[in-house]
């Protein structure tokens, strides 16, 4: 039977390995091979072997950067593979915005197991490093700013014990280290604008931890990606992005059935299939939750119906 070969990949950080297997079906037609992850590198050497094993469904069993590697190579290849997702981690944003089911090891790994594929977009980021260029993958969101220095602030310590709280309490010094800044955006056959911000947001999907929806246009399957420009500074310019985030974006977008994203004076949407940006000065770039360092210069694509998730 098609789609039997399970192949999985999973963190042993995050779970035991007992665990994943107490939550496998019982069923005697399955095959299943495992793969761990190791520290420097969260999944992409495992999904080579797994594809390599024959496995037909390679199922990524952590978090956000086992997901985020495991993903991006089989979209880069090109396998005819499909992906599944037994969400652990602290964020799990790809899961959340698919409705992978959180926090059920038994209902995720049916899903994975037995649900129907469909096609999903994949994004790329390349940046330039004083070592030379970075390209990487993307299924949830990458940018610069708040986001990026929430990551790099967040206790790891705290994380593991309060989740994605943890993210909270480093709003306060994400925000003091995201001063606003010169910005050159462009794209194919465009005139460059020039833009003022803190924080700039790529989204393939727009919700985050606790239901918050950052990118409400964002479809994983739409073959475009989702900008959000942040330019806030001082009381009265923050004031302006919570009423455009939580009013024009949520509640208001709710009562009207607006299917638009609409933006304000200090948070700027708009929608690409890639991105140039270019910044006055270096700032720290983050894909899915995961640091890849700081850079000046920033191009962003999408790679339409790259990858099968069930």
């Amino acid at each position: 039977m098609a789609g039997r070969r399970i192949g999985i990949v999973w963190n042993p950080a995050k779970t035991e390995k007992d665990d994943l297997v107490a939550a496998l079906p019982d069923d005697p037609d399955l095959s299943v091979s495992w793969y761990e992850t190791e520290e420097d590198d969260p999944g992409k050497s495992a999904a080579e072997q797994a594809i390599a094993d024959g496995a037909e469904v390679v199922i990524a069993a952590g978090g956000d950067g086992t997901v985020r590697a495991v993903a991006g190579h089989l979209a880069e290849t090109g396998a005819n593979v499909d992906l599944g997702i037994v969400p652990l981690g602290t964020g799990n944003l790809l899961a959340r915005n698919l409705e992978v089911p959180l926090n059920d090891l038994e209902a995720a790994m049916d899903r994975a197991i037995t649900g129907t594929p469909q096609s999903i977009d994949m994004g790329w980021v390349e940046i330039t490093l004083p070592d030379g260029n970075e390209h990487q993958p993307f299924v949830v969101m990458a940018g610069f700013g708040i986001d990026a220095h929430m990551i790099t602030e967040t206790n790891d310590d705290l994380k593991d014990k309060a989740g994605w709280l943890a993210y909270v309490e480093s709003l306060g010094r994400a925000v003091s280290a995201s001063d606003v800044m010169e910005i050159k955006l462009s794209r194919p056959g465009e005139q460059i604008d020039d833009e003022s911000a803190h924080t700039l947001i790529v989204g393939n999907c727009g919700t985050l931890q606790g239901g918050i929806t950052l990118l409400p246009d964002a479809d994983p399957a739409d073959g475009e990606l989702d900008v959000l420009v942040l330019k806030a500074d001082g009381v009265t310019g923050w004031l302006d992005t919570m009423k455009n985030m939580v009013w024009d974006n949520g509640l208001r977008r709710m009562m009207s059935k607006d299917d638009s994203a609409q933006s304000s004076d200090t948070a700027i949407h708009q929608r690409v299939t890639s991105l140039t940006i270019e910044l006055e000065k270096p700032r720290v770039v983050e894909v899915d939750g995961d640091e890849l360092g700081e850079t000046e210069r920033i191009e962003v694509s999408i790679a339409p119906s790259a990858l099968r998730v069930r």
